[in-house]
């Protein structure tokens, strides 16, 4: 027998002795096998959990910290294989050496290299069972102790696993954003920074923000073409900044384009309401989910596959696959469950359908879920029966009942707000002392938009409250008055255009009370050099949806415009022409501005959106500038076809406007730009639209019986008339050369029924069927929607419509609101006046 070497018996007695002295020691630093591998390669083998955990039990005295993790990544690559992911979730959380595997983790991850430490954190969170794991709160606190020395691959895994905590305002989130910035020059892994960029997105600032679209545009062309991930998680991004931003969409678009066959349902509804959101269009992409979508619907059976496909292909569908979509879901109906319910319920609103059978069903589902529902959803559901007109007294007193019993509880000044706003548009909203108590114990708190949906609310309750005691109303006007205080306070600390910005780009200009309009667009005024290419946009669009004319505002828009086109994307030309058309402004370098504005689309009307290549024609058509290039673009044949498939697939509300749109451009173009040669097609669908013409408010009843006796009798004014290419105005008589009013005959209109048209569609000149010297009158009666907010300026299409009679031979008379109700009016003696005034004088300039 070989005798054991005299160093070898030494260093074991000296081992030995190391172990009765220092135990601890001795249990930290175990003998371990010479390589890790074996272990691990018999882990590699195993093909389901049981085999891990005898390998756990087997192996838990000498597993490793690498040992450790690999068992928890093993564990986790097969659930990821499985269909019924809960279940199987909590079948290895329950098991005995999971627990084992647990607790080894909990003594070993301080010594886990950095990727191991994060995979066991993402992966302990995925089977955790409990909102606060020991082992998880850990992880963290170790992996916050080495953040400095993560590289951004392993960065965006941990932000990631702070993301699943919900942790997007922490501390620690912070720190990671401040490592990003620190380090975002030599940033290179577009992947990573995706993931970053969207973990992070809550807590940025502006410039920030803008930073990391900048550096992810330089590095998109550095991604594969495949990377569908990156692209939605960039999308995600702008979503969460909210930021509209075109060339990185466009790019994000053609990749979601180019790998149409790795997009699965999930996907495709995932990008559909990103791009809703953003209000992006991509009429190719849509073109191209419809098709995939509607293939798929024989193939969904089950519930909750199909809601989702309800869900994301019911706005975009054909007649025939609503339809189809429609009954399946009705057979589905009982076996919905409460979040699905309200998913359908709010696709139902999007595809404008009011099918009474579908609703009945639905809501019946959403009444017995009703106590379960979050404030905010109870507001969706509130909004979408609203828009479908659903009326059951039962279930909105039910729905009336929880919103108020929230809003006694609540102060998140945000979640307040959409509370009342719910309350406000159910019937009878009345709200008591204690929800109005409620609303000024929030007040100061409240940003602009808050303060906005709080004064919306507050209007509709007074415009309600008529039913109600005159205190309570008094009340309601002291809260606006209220609200008017703090808003203007806000607005009036302002110091940043920027960090104004972030409040008022959520609001909707044309619900916001006057009073506070106008101090916001004093305090636009007030940052008016802040205006740039970055955010003229938004500031354009704002103004539009305002009605309010500040021409220092819009001059300055025309001006950054002009000075720095190459940075606006041709897409975004429009938000930046619509104030002007809407308004009815010419900014000082008129020519100078639309020139630049649409050279700079030129290269681009073959790919621009059908329907925003229409409100840009119309748009252009109200300020009277006509660029050939861009019309003969858009009344072409091809261009018309691609333009009706987009039309079958927007809602039945938007389609007509779109449609109405191009009928309104090509009229214009007929009466202003003949030489063109563009015909005039829209007969039929002017003869539809124009069915129920002929009903008139109050004011103008009153109007139609003075100019009878004005004018000498019923017979000698003609009410609702239709005009060739189907303008309609409000009253017509005709005045022979001597001014003498000229009877119509038996043939005049009767009050509600459709007027026959006085001269052939396609007439052009007037005067031919009129005696000589004789001269044809328009009397258009203006309400307040006429006219810009703050002053009495005519608004674009109203001046268009003008103008298109004055070419069509009549002499137009406008009558104003603020005018015909003024003091100087207030008597039927001085309207008479000044009816005859308007008719028989002079005309005013």
């Amino acid at each position: 027998m070989k005798k054991t070497p005299v160093f070898l018996d030494s260093l074991v007695t000296d081992m030995l002795r190391l172990r009765a002295i220092c135990p601890f020691s001795w249990r930290v630093f175990q003998f371990r096998p010479i390589s890790c591998e074996p272990l691990i390669i018999q882990m590699n083998k195993c093909t389901d959990e049981e085999q891990i955990f005898d390998f756990i039990e087997r192996n838990k005295a000498i597993l490793s910290e690498k040992q450790v993790g690999c068992a928890f990544d093993m564990l986790w690559k097969l659930q990821k294989q499985k269909t019924s992911l809960l279940k199987n979730v909590e079948d290895v959380r329950d098991h005995p050496q999971f627990l084992t595997l647990h607790n080894l983790a909990t003594n070993k991850f301080k010594l886990m290299n950095d990727d191991t430490l994060v995979n066991v954190l993402h992966i302990t969170q995925q089977f955790a069972g409990e909102s606060h794991d020991p082992l998880v709160e850990a992880l963290v606190t170790e992996a916050w102790r080495r953040l400095e020395r993560f590289d951004i691959k392993l960065l965006s895994e941990f932000s990631s696993c702070l993301a699943d905590q919900r942790l997007y305002f922490s501390p620690l989130m912070g720190k990671i954003a401040d490592i990003v910035h620190r380090n975002l020059e030599t940033t290179q892994d577009l992947s990573s920074l995706s993931v970053l960029m969207v973990n992070i997105s809550s807590l940025i600032s502006r410039h920030f923000q803008q930073q990391l679209v900048n550096k992810t545009e330089l590095l998109f062309d550095t991604i594969d073409s495949s990377e569908v991930n990156v692209a939605t998680r960039i999308t995600r991004f702008l979503r969460n900044i909210k930021y509209c931003y075109q060339p990185l969409l466009e790019k994000c678009n053609n990749v979601f384009l180019s790998n149409v066959d790795q997009l699965d349902l999930d996907s495709i509804s995932k990008i559909l309401r990103l791009y809703k959101f953003l209000q992006f269009n991509s009429f190719e992409f849509i073109m191209m989910a419809k098709k995939k979508l509607t293939e798929m619907i024989p193939l969904c059976n089950h519930p909750a596959s199909f809601v989702k496909l309800f869900v994301t292909l019911g706005p975009i569908a054909g007649p025939e696959e609503k339809k189809q979509l429609k009954s399946t879901l009705l057979l589905m109906s009982e076996d919905l469950t409460g979040e699905q319910a309200l998913a359908v319920l709010r696709a139902m609103e999007d595809m404008e359908s009011r099918n009474s059978h579908l609703i009945k069903r639905v809501t019946s589902v959403l009444h017995k879920h009703l106590d379960s529902y979050k404030p905010l959803e109870l507001l969706k559901i509130t909004q979408a029966l609203t828009f479908l007109h659903f009326q059951r007294k039962e279930f909105s007193a039910k729905l009336r009942e929880l919103l108020l019993s929230y809003l006694k509880i609540s102060f998140i000044p945000t979640e307040v707000s959409f509370l009342v706003y719910a309350i406000s548009l159910l019937p009878s909203p009345h709200l008591d002392e204690v929800g109005i108590s409620r609303i000024e114990a929030v007040l100061p708190q409240c940003d602009l938009n808050n303060l906005s949906s709080f004064a919306t609310s507050v209007l509709r309750w007074i415009q309600c409250d008529h039913i109600y005691l005159d205190s309570i109303t008094g009340k309601q006007l002291k809260l606006l008055q209220k609200l008017d205080h703090y808003g203007r306070q806000r607005l009036q600390h302002s110091n940043s255009l920027d960090l104004l910005w972030e409040e008022l780009k959520s609001v909707r200009g044309s619900t916001f009370p006057e009073s506070l309009l106008e101090e916001t667009i004093a305090t636009l005024q007030r940052f008016v050099d802040e205006i740039n290419y970055i955010n003229v946009v938004e500031i354009a669009s704002f103004i539009s949806n305002t009605d309010y004319l500040s021409t220092l505002l819009l001059d300055r828009i025309a001006s950054v415009a002009v000075q720095q086109i190459e940075k606006i994307h041709p897409f975004t030309i429009l938000a930046i022409i619509l104030p002007f058309s809407t308004l009815n402004y010419d900014p000082p370098q008129r020519d100078e501005f639309f020139g630049t504005c649409v050279q700079h689309l030129n290269s681009y009307l073959g790919i621009l959106d059908p329907l925003m290549l229409v409100y840009l024609g119309f748009s252009l058509a109200t300020l009277q500038y006509f660029p050939e290039d861009l019309l003969k673009s858009i009344f072409n044949i091809e261009f018309l076809s691609r333009l009706d498939s987009q039309l079958e697939i927007l809602s039945s509300s938007l389609s007509a406007r779109v449609q109405f749109h191009l009928m309104e451009l090509n009229r214009s173009i007929c009466l202003e730009c003949p030489e063109f040669q563009i015909p005039w097609f829209h007969d039929r669908f002017c003869q539809q639209y124009n069915k129920g013409i002929g009903i008139m408010n109050g004011a103008q009843q009153q109007i139609y019986k003075m100019l009878a006796e004005v004018l000498g009798g019923i017979n000698c004014v003609k009410a609702s008339v239709l005009t060739p290419y189907y303008h309609t105005v409000d009253f017509e008589c005709i005045l022979d050369k001597r001014k003498k009013p000229l009877p119509y005959g038996s043939h005049n209109t009767a009050l509600g029924q459709l007027p026959e048209m006085p001269w052939e569609p396609n007439t052009e000149i007037v005067g031919s069927r009129l005696p000589p010297g004789a001269e044809r009158i328009a009397l258009e009666f203006l309400d307040s929607k006429s006219f810009c907010r703050n002053i009495p300026h005519m608004k674009g299409k109203f001046a268009m419509k003008k103008r298109h009679l004055e070419i069509l031979g009549y002499r137009v008379i406008q009558i104003s609101q603020f005018e015909w109700n003024s003091m100087a009016l207030s008597t039927k003696d001085a309207r008479m006046d000044y009816l005859r005034e308007r008719i028989f004088g002079e005309v005013k300039s």
